[in-house]
C-alpha cells in the first residue's frame, strides 16, 4: 500500500462494515489508529489501536478523540436512509464536530459520501456523456441529502479556514457486486482501503471529490479528482455481468437513475412516462 502516516489517523464509524475493513487493513499495515463509534468494537484491535465510544453528537467527545490526529476518516453516521429526524443529529451536527475538530488539528477529513448526493441524475444510455463530479446535487432522500451538506461543507471549510478534505461518492461497497446496478457502482473493500491510504498520505489534496467505485466498464461517472491523491482502482464488476446483468430490472424509477432503489422510496411524481416528459427540470 502507500507510506505510514506520520501522526495517528482517527476512524469514526469504526464499528460499521467498512470501519471494520478499514481499521484490519489499515492497522495490518502499521497505521496508528484512534477508533470511535456509537456501537462496541467487535473485532479485536489492531496492534497499536485504541477504540472509545462516542456519540457524533457529542462535541467535546469528538474533539478529544482527534486530538493529535493528523487526519479523520469519517465513515460514522446514518449509513442509509431513514426520516430526517434520524439523520439530523450524526450526519449533520456530527459532521461539523467533525470538521471543527480538523480545524482544531491541522488535520484533512477524508468523508464517505455517497453516490446517493446525485442520486436522481439519469443513467448514461448508448453515447450519452458519463457524469463528472462538478455535476449539480441531485440527493435522493434524506441519507443523499446530508452527504450533499457533508461535501458543501468541505468546501466551506477548505475556503474559509483552510481545512484540506477528500469526498468519496462511494458506489455500492460490499464484497461483490450482486445485481445489475452494481455493475456500474461497485467498489472492491481492497480498492476502497487503497483509495483511503492514498487520500491519507497524498501531499495536497485542496477540496476534491472523487467518483469511489472500481474499474467497471459500465460505470456511470467520469471525471473527477484522483490524480491529485494519485489512486486508480485495481478491481472491476466486469467478471459478474454474465451473471447479473439482467438481476434487479423491473422497477420503472429505480431503473432510470443513479440512485437506484433509494430513488424509488416514497416515490409520488407517478409512473415513468417517456424519457424526456419525465426528467426533472
Amino acid at each position: 500500500m502507500t507510506m505510514r502516516p506520520e501522526k495517528p489517523i482517527l476512524l469514526t464509524g469504526a464499528s460499521g462494515a467498512l470501519g471494520r475493513m478499514l481499521a484490519g487493513t489499515l492497522g495490518a499495515e502499521g497505521w496508528t489508529l484512534r477508533m470511535t463509534d456509537i456501537a462496541p468494537f467487535p473485532d479485536p484491535l489492531p496492534p497499536g489501536a485504541r477504540f472509545t465510544r462516542a456519540d457524533l453528537n457529542d462535541g467535546p467527545a469528538i474533539l478529544r478523540q482527534a486530538e493529535g490526529c493528523g487526519a479523520i476518516l469519517h465513515f460514522g453516521g446514518v449509513s442509509m436512509e431513514h426520516p430526517f429526524e434520524t439523520v439530523l443529529g450524526p450526519n449533520l451536527r456530527g459532521l461539523y464536530h467533525v470538521y471543527e475538530a480538523a480545524r482544531r488539528e491541522g488535520a484533512r477529513v477524508v468523508f464517505a459520501s455517497s453516490n446517493h448526493s446525485i442520486g436522481f441524475h439519469e443513467r448514461p444510455q448508448g453515447n450519452d456523456p458519463k457524469l463528472d463530479a462538478g455535476c449539480d446535487f441531485r440527493p435522493d432522500g434524506y441519507y443523499g441529502l446530508s452527504k450533499a451538506y457533508g461535501e458543501l461543507m468541505g468546501r466551506l471549510y477548505w475556503d474559509k479556514h483552510g481545512v484540506e478534505n477528500v469526498n468519496l461518492r462511494i458506489g455500492s461497497c460490499f464484497p461483490k457486486p450482486v445485481n445489475n446496478r452494481m455493475l456500474s457502482t461497485w467498489l472492491s473493500y481492497p480498492d476502497l482501503a487503497r483509495l483511503c491510504a492514498a487520500a491519507v498520505t497524498a501531499p495536497r489534496t485542496g477540496h476534491c471529490v472523487i467518483w469511489a467505485c472500481s474499474n467497471n466498464s459500465a460505470s456511470f461517472w467520469g471525471k473527477d479528482h484522483r490524480d491529485r491523491i494519485g489512486w486508480q482502482p485495481q478491481d472491476s464488476a466486469d467478471a459478474w455481468h454474465a451473471e447479473l446483468a439482467g438481476r434487479g430490472l423491473g422497477d420503472a424509477v429505480e431503473e432510470r437513475y443513479q440512485g437506484g432503489g433509494y430513488c424509488a422510496m416514497e416515490y409520488s411524481r407517478g409512473m415513468p412516462s417517456p424519457r424526456d416528459a419525465f426528467a426533472p427540470e
